[in-house]
């Protein structure tokens, strides 16, 4: 059963693991329902959205299920993201891909995601992707307005480096409670880089997207004689110790998990608190790189 974890000083409490809904548009009713229930009885909570999932279309999907479901909203934690405008036929007055993080769209991307979703609040919002055009006093401003008129009870970034990160929060009178952003055994670069000491000196958890590094690394990982003999050490598969992996690291990481798979939710429910030997995390980490450690 997956525990619950206050990812800040802020008091907002997400479930250990999340579940994306990227890919939720392409379930049938009973489908969707059945992920989500497992979802829920394995204690995974938290469900991470954005406006543009599916092609703009996700958001309402996940919706329908809720207005057949409004008994679990109080169970539930609702991210979103908003910034980024797509070009979809969903979208036809948009030119070109870009990034929106003025205060009107912001605000319009947030009504839209609780008409949609058939809630009224999101427990979470984050901007999905650092606009080199973005104003954060008027960010700040957007974020001001949702919490006062209770529409957004936490606020948080996804992809923004460290500086970036700082000038939001400066600009901001509340906290932003997270930075979700790409880690993996296959992409580790914020182990090193100091994304993840930046967040957890801040005493903030970070979200994490693409926790397996996607499809094809985890095709090719699964067929690494080296992994499955590590996998198996653990009577775990591959993808869960991959997952396992990543949680090894002490800045208490929040994946946000992909699968549209019960079974796999469950396993990765099941087995996400297993401990890695010492030796085994660096062995992994040099059948990833190639090489070992410095």
């Amino acid at each position: 059963m997956v525990s619950k974890i206050n990812i800040s000083e802020s008091g907002l409490e997400l479930s250990e693991l999340a579940l994306g809904m990227w890919r939720i548009h392409m379930l049938a009713t009973d489908q969707l329902d059945q992920l989500l229930n497992t979802a829920l009885d394995n204690g995974i909570t938290t469900f991470d959205h954005a406006d543009i999932y599916g092609s703009y279309t996700c958001e309402a999907v996940f919706g329908h299920w809720m207005k057949a479901n409004k008994d679990k909203r109080s169970e539930i934690q609702l991210v979103s993201k908003c910034g980024i405008k797509l070009l979809s036929e969903n979208r036809p007055e948009h030119r070109i891909k870009h990034y929106d993080t003025s205060k009107k769209h912001i605000i319009q991307s947030v009504e839209n995601s609780l008409e949609q979703l058939n809630t009224d609040y999101l427990d979470l919002l984050l901007i999905h992707r650092p606009d080199p055009l973005m104003n954060v006093f008027e960010m700040a401003d957007a974020y001001a307005s949702l919490k006062q008129s209770g529409k957004v009870n936490y606020f948080g970034v996804s992809n923004f480096t460290n500086h970036q990160f700082d000038l939001l929060a400066s600009a901001c009178d509340m906290p932003l409670v997270t930075n979700q952003i790409e880690v993996s055994l296959f992409q580790h670069q914020p182990l090193f880089d100091g994304t993840l000491d930046h967040l957890n000196k801040l005493k903030i958890n970070p979200m994490v997207w693409s926790p397996l590094g996607g499809s094809k690394h985890i095709s090719d990982a699964i067929a690494k004689k080296d992994l499955q003999n590590l996998a198996n050490k653990y009577s775990v598969s591959v993808g869960d110790l991959v997952l396992i992996w990543l949680l090894q690291h002490p800045a208490g990481i929040v994946p946000v998990i992909g699968t549209m798979n019960p079974e796999r939710v469950q396993s990765a429910a099941s087995n996400y608190q297993t401990t890695l030997e010492r030796e085994d995390w660096f062995e992994m980490l040099r059948i990833a790189n190639g090489n070992d450690v410095a």
